[in-house]
């Protein structure tokens, strides 16, 4: 009897191709000793930076990035902090202008973020869209933030988005997947004609378990921070959602068994004494 291979694909994004399916990003951290050993911990390949320059140097005049093996890993610069279309253009644009500098191979693509408002962290639709069709047209290879709303996925892909990444529940807010099935609505529609395309739950993690749960829902990479960041122990953290991402894929492509009403007996009955 043939014995099926356990070896997974790739994530693939664009031209990067990786073997974690973890993102996990820069902020938060108590400090820049503990965010570098929690990204070793976590095995992730790819980690996001925001790019503000409030955000890269910090009150003692540390830049975060002599923190970060830049050898290591592929450096997904993002726009967190801004609330237009214009502003995420040209934050994304220093960013690639910052790792052209250093050489990092994450110069060709960006993270998008343009929010609504500083109280749900939630994403601005319209302005997501329209910065979305700028990168893209300036040559960027985009992962844009957005709410787990199909119809904006759907146009988020069709503006030529190289990755939709729908949130869990808000920022920081660690509820976890707070609608699944709209999560499975977005996989739906952004794979039903290229079953390849990349789709990442972004935010709203708290625990091993929402990372879990979001792989076994069938997407295919979950970008978080405040996660292990916030945790009471860091360390103990990232080595639980780095384990909790590869379960849930596991899982995910394995397939669970159909839910029923009522049991299922898991002994046979053939041979049973009368």
């Amino acid at each position: 009897m043939n014995t099926p291979s356990l070896q997974d694909s790739e994530l693939v994004l664009g031209n990067h191709r990786f073997k974690s399916r973890l993102i996990v990003g820069t902020g938060k951290y108590q400090t820049y000793d503990l965010m570098r050993d929690c990204l070793s911990i976590s095995e992730a390949e790819v980690i996001t930076v925001a790019i503000r320059r409030e955000r890269l140097i910090d009150d003692q005049g540390r830049n975060i990035l002599d923190f970060i093996d830049l050898d290591k890993y592929t450096i997904l610069p993002n726009t967190a902090g801004c609330f237009t279309a214009e502003d995420a253009v040209r934050v994304a644009r220093l960013g690639r202008e910052i790792l052209e500098g250093l050489e990092n191979p994450g110069m060709d693509w960006v993270k998008l973020e343009v929010l609504g408002d500083t109280k749900t962290l939630l994403p601005d639709p319209i302005s997501t869209l329209k910065a979305t069709e700028q990168l893209v047209a300036d040559g960027f290879q985009v992962l844009v933030y957005t709410t787990d709303d199909p119809m904006t996925a759907r146009r988020l892909k069709e503006a030529g988005a190289t990755s939709v990444m729908p949130a869990g529940s808000p920022i920081g807010s660690g509820q976890g997947i707070l609608n699944p099935n709209n999560i499975r609505i977005c996989l739906e529609y952004l794979k039903q004609d290229d079953p390849d395309y990349p789709v990442i739950v972004d935010a709203g993690v708290g625990t091993a378990s929402d990372v879990c749960v979001a792989m076994e829902l069938g997407v295919d990479g979950v970008l978080l921070n405040t996660g292990i960041a916030g945790a009471t122990d860091p360390l103990r953290m990232a080595n639980s959602m780095k384990k909790a991402c590869q379960a849930g894929r596991d899982a995910s492509l394995a397939g669970r068994i159909p839910k029923k009403m009522y049991a299922t007996a898991s002994s046979p009955e053939i041979g049973l004494p009368v």
